[in-house]
């Protein structure tokens, strides 16, 4: 069975915000800092579903639909990503899943793992966000 899900690539003056995601045994990537969005509703296409997961992880709806970046399979996963411009400062964003929220550069993201200042420590990037960090790299 394919498992499909959706993620948001925001943007916002050249940095990327990324989400620490809790340290649960459950989930993938726990303790990494990764993309906000996730798994695929039934019925429901990735452009609903990125936007839902930005209301439910942080409150937050863009003003235009994030555009359809990339797919990719790894396996059984689809991942739908999008891209966008994130249009408010990230204080005025309310973490509501997850561990920490950072704009990271892209130096930052070269170097594989980013300080959290909510957590006082350097923190691991996902391994399945190298196809993002090398599209970006290379635009």
């Amino acid at each position: 069975m394919k498992r499909e899900v959706a993620l948001a690539v925001l943007e916002r003056n050249g940095a990327l915000l990324l989400q620490l995601r809790d340290d649960l045994e459950s989930i993938l990537y726990p303790g990494h800092w990764g993309l906000f969005g996730g798994h695929l509703d039934a019925d429901e296409t990735p452009s609903e579903a990125v936007h839902r997961e930005l209301l439910e992880e942080i409150n937050w709806k863009p003003a235009f639909p994030l555009e359809h970046w990339f797919t990719s399979q790894n396996g059984p996963r689809i991942a739908h990503v999008f891209r966008g411009e994130l249009s408010v400062p990230v204080e005025q964003l309310t973490l509501l899943e997850g561990q920490d929220l950072k704009l990271t550069s892209k130096q930052e993201l070269r170097q594989g793992s980013v300080w959290s200042d909510r957590r006082s420590e350097v923190r691991p990037i996902a391994p399945g966000l190298d196809q993002v960090i090398q599209r970006l790299l290379i635009d």
